[in-house]
């Protein structure tokens, strides 16, 4: 038996197809970690976020106690008492109104008829239990989510609220 020289190497055609096919496995698997990598980091953003809402918002979706949520609005008229460290409020968007507890420091200029943004989480008796509240820092300000929101709402009340967001 002869061995013929042709058959013994591969031919130039089935090379090229061998290594397209190496490079179609290698950006396969690229593609796949990079899918992962991305699914990952959604994934982990995802479980950090804090959507804003308003207490109508609250009301109408009945946010499920411990969902953790910023809510935000006007600070209601007549509504802030101290308890020692701890301040009871009410966040109205003159539609709805939700009461609030925080222990702690208050922001300087937190305080009635003024938009706030308090970040917590809802309790079993439908009192938003604050770990952070964040005021306006001068007077021509209200946080651009609040604002919007309350425009969107037609309450928008420069002279409860400040000026409008530039």
């Amino acid at each position: 038996m002869t061995i013929d020289a042709a058959s013994s190497f591969p031919s130039p055609r089935r090379r090229a197809s061998a290594r397209k096919r190496r490079r179609l496995a290698l950006l396969g698997v690229v593609s796949l970690v990079l899918a992962a990598a991305t699914a990952l980091i959604l994934n982990a953003f995802s479980d950090t976020l804090v959507f804003f809402r308003t207490p109508s918002e609250i009301a109408a979706r009945g946010e499920a106690p411990g969902a953790r949520l910023r809510l935000g609005g006007l600070v209601k008229q007549g509504s802030v008492v101290h308890q020692g460290a701890t301040v009871r409020f009410v966040v109205t968007d003159m539609k709805s109104e939700l009461p609030v507890t925080y222990t702690g420091l208050l922001p300087d200029l937190f305080r009635e008829g003024q938009g706030v943004v308090a970040e917590g989480q809802m309790g079993d008796n439908g009192v938003f239990k604050a770990d952070g509240v964040l005021a306006k820092h001068d007077e021509n300000y209200m946080p651009k989510d609040v604002a919007d929101r309350l425009k969107a709402q037609g309450e928008w009340r420069p002279e409860a609220g400040g000026a409008a967001p530039k």
